[in-house]
């Protein structure tokens, strides 16, 4: 996670489409210094959870097929996370790793309850067989021998995930420097650590290195928030809903400063408390503070990374 903080910052310092306001950084940190929520992940009712190592193949799928849902106005990720559960309370077998590499759009549909194509189904298709094929090839089938492998290390799981996972390798190039994002990867790491709450196959011992996970609705937040600035031309882009394509330098700065922003917004709480703050609580409170407000614009981009 150092070259996700590393790469961020390093766009955040020649950003021109998205700066960082030091002094909305600092109101913000002053206002929220006393009143960050430790994150509890809520599973009942929305998520599969046993306590067990079935929880642990639930996440990862999850955490495979957890992007772009915006460009269905009605569907959205308890969709897909309540979809997921009620397959696998249904049949406990259903994301076994050689079932995993054969379904198709339609019956992913069907698992899904959703009446029509999903976006980007033929990648989020396609996403299953690599974690299938992958769990079956190097861990025996089953994603808890992946999160025993990390030795309980945040950063190892991470590591071991986008090196054998290709669909969660969230990459890209500005500038002509390489940029690592992570989202999916770290999310997964996160929903493991906050469904176990810290203890067995949750256990991390350096928890506190995972970075927030860029996304569509946490730069809009900080932009609203005044943390955050757009270019004149981008926000006219979002604020007519024009879709921004992947891999730009419109797109990757908005990710990229979100992450500088959040990790500047918790070293400054922790200077004024001396208590830290994890960045996936930060993540937490300001994606329900962004959920919390229909009226909030983002941006629009097709991808599988988040």
């Amino acid at each position: 996670m150092e070259a996700v903080k590393a790469t961020a910052a390093w766009v955040a310092s020649r950003s021109s489409h998205v700066t960082l306001d030091s002094s909305g950084i600092e109101k913000f940190a002053e206002r929220i210094k006393d009143s960050i929520p430790k994150v509890e992940w809520n599973f009942e009712g929305t998520h599969y959870f046993d306590n067990g190592p079935l929880t642990v193949q639930y996440l990862l799928v999850l955490d495979a097929l957890n992007f772009c849902f915006w460009p269905d106005d009605e569907l959205n990720y308890d969709h897909l996370a309540v979809g997921l559960k009620e397959a696998l309370q249904n049949d406990s077998s259903a994301f076994n790793a050689d079932r995993l590499q054969k379904y198709t759009g339609p019956e992913l549909r069907k698992m899904l309850k959703w009446p029509r194509p999903l976006p980007l189904e033929d990648e989020r298709v396609r996403l299953l067989h690599e974690v299938g094929f992958e769990l079956e090839k190097s861990f025996d089938g089953k994603a808890e021998n992946l999160v025993k492998a990390c030795d309980k290390s945040a950063v190892k799981l991470v590591e071991l995930i986008t090196s054998h996972f290709p669909g969660f390798r969230d990459h890209s190039v500005y500038k002509g420097h390489q940029i690592f994002l992570y989202k999916r990867a770290q999310i997964f790491v996160a929903d493991l650590w906050g469904a176990f709450k810290g203890q067995g196959y949750g256990e991390l011992k350096d928890i506190e290195s995972v970075t927030m996970f860029a996304d569509y609705i946490v730069p809009a937040v900080l932009q609203q928030l005044g943390i955050l600035r757009y270019s004149p031309s981008l926000s006219d882009i979002i604020e007519s809903n024009r879709e921004i394509t992947s891999g730009t330098e419109e797109e990757i700065e908005l990710r990229a400063c979100t992450i500088h922003a959040v990790e500047e917004i918790k070293d400054s709480i922790q200077r004024k408390t001396g208590n830290q703050v994890l960045s996936a609580e930060l993540d937490l409170w300001l994606w329900a503070y962004g959920i919390a407000c229909p009226s909030l614009q983002h941006h629009r981009t097709l991808s599988i990374y988040y």
